[in-house]
């Protein structure tokens, strides 16, 4: 029983005393005032807003491979929970907690073991008392699955022509598949063609991996004791969701796969320029099979549009699943000022992340982020990718982490990456100071 209902049967009781000897007036009176004083206090505490609900984190990303390896669910290891636990100062009771995101691309490895390896994870999250945010990739790493994207080399597993309809295009036709994209995180690699986001098999694959995988975060967050509840942070769907960005083809792309590596163009992508980024146009793949268009020139609105309908499958599929809102979010980028892929990141079942690089230092002057937010109903947003690119001082880092946050609404802010910022004492400094607020 509730201490509102409670007090209610109590106020009832008193209330309905006809039959026994009246109370003096002075005393009954005064019982009276207790009784009201005690329904204001739990009325103040039914409404006021739990730790559960304004609680905050101040998230690292591990990045895959460096420590930790999805292939090798031993790489998980206690010791490096709790050096990370330490660096950022969690503490059960604090209102801004450190924690850890990982990223699990479930198309990237053998199905049982990446299982296995999650499990891992989640136990030594608990084991640490270590807040999480589990995020799941099927569309920057996509190795394991040749079966999808192999439609051109017979010597190789997985071939099969119709593969073609399940990767991306640099025109209306199955012929204008690409065999061959390229990815700079740091420096440029060759990476594999991406997936066609709207094709029926690659999304049945996503869906697949879905519903193997939040069962198990799901099953871990229900079993985690009381006191350990605010450790499940949720789970994210989408990694920089977008068609030319993190997997961009060169013109005439195809031709280079048989020649050296170093013999690659270096021009990389012009972010400004829609919806090509200075790169091939592609995304005709999705946006036909989307039939949104099938013929003319693709548009940055064609392309907006697939990532939402991506995402919003994903994140639908999820909420299935029991995946809360509150504890769903999706990620898109956004390079070019008030891009309409912004929008991408919302839809009714999940809440928005975006990355912020530019504007780690204060996410207000961002205003395709904040046009973003006036449109969605979501209960929360986060800066799902951060990396303030200021000075590494204490100071800086500070206010520029307790800019973002300011907004009570961003549940949190995941810094990419661990393996930048770990050996900064500044900014580790920055770090506990601000998870050191009451």
């Amino acid at each position: 029983m509730s201490l509102v209902s409670g007090l209610k049967d109590f106020s009832a009781a008193v209330s309905s005393r006809d039959s026994e000897p009246p109370l003096e007036m002075t005393q009954f009176f005064f019982l009276k005032q207790i009784f009201n004083f005690c329904l204001l206090l739990g009325l103040l505490s039914a409404f006021a807003p739990t730790l559960a609900q304004t609680q905050q984190y101040v998230l690292v990303n591990r990045a895959p491979g460096a420590g930790w390896n999805q292939s090798n669910p031993d790489s998980f290891k206690r010791e490096d929970f709790e050096a990370i636990k330490a660096a950022t100062g969690d503490r059960e009771t604090q209102r801004v907690r450190g924690g850890i995101s990982f990223i699990f691309s479930y198309l990237h490895s053998d199905s049982e073991v990446l299982k296995n390896s999650l499990r891992r994870f989640l136990h030594r999250a608990q084991e640490t008392d270590t807040p999480v945010l589990i995020v799941l990739d099927g569309e920057n790493w996509w190795s394991a699955r040749p079966d999808l994207w192999n439609w051109w080399d017979k010597s190789k597993p997985g071939f099969n022509p119709d593969n073609r309809f399940n990767v991306e295009w640099t025109g209306w036709s199955p012929n204008d598949a690409v065999k061959i994209a390229w990815r700079n995180w740091g420096r440029q690699i060759r990476v594999l063609p991406p997936p066609n986001l709207m094709s029926r098999r690659y999304r049945a694959a996503c869906h697949q991996q879905q519903a193997q995988l939040i069962p198990i975060i799901l099953d871990w967050a229900r079993q985690l004791p009381a006191q350990q509840k605010g450790l499940f942070i949720g789970i994210k769907l989408g990694w920089e969701s977008s068609i030319g960005v993190n997997a961009w083809h060169y013109p005439n792309g195809n031709a280079l796969l048989d020649k050296p590596e170093n013999g690659d163009p270096q021009t990389g992508l012009n972010t400004d320029i829609l919806p090509s980024r200075g790169a091939q146009t592609i995304g005709y793949a999705a946006v036909k099979t989307a039939r949104i268009r099938t013929q003319g020139a693709v548009t940055e609105a064609d392309l907006s549009a697939v990532v939402q309908r991506h995402l919003a499958d994903l994140c639908r599929h999820a909420a299935k699943l029991g995946v809360p809102r509150e504890k769903l979010w999706t990620h898109v980028g956004g390079w070019k000022k008030e891009e309409l892929l912004y929008g991408a990141a919302l839809n009714p079942y999940s809440c928005p992340g975006w990355s912020f690089y530019h504007h780690a230092g204060n996410p207000k002057e961002d205003s395709a982020v904040q046009n973003a937010l006036k449109k969605t109903d979501a209960p929360f947003w986060a800066a799902v990718e951060w990396l303030y690119l200021g000075p590494r001082e204490t100071v800086s880092w500070q206010r520029a982490l307790g800019n973002t946050l300011a907004d009570t609404r961003c549940r949190f802010v995941c810094i990419y990456n661990w393996e930048s910022i770990r050996n900064s004492e500044p900014i580790l400094t920055a770090i506990r100071q601000i998870t050191a607020q009451p």
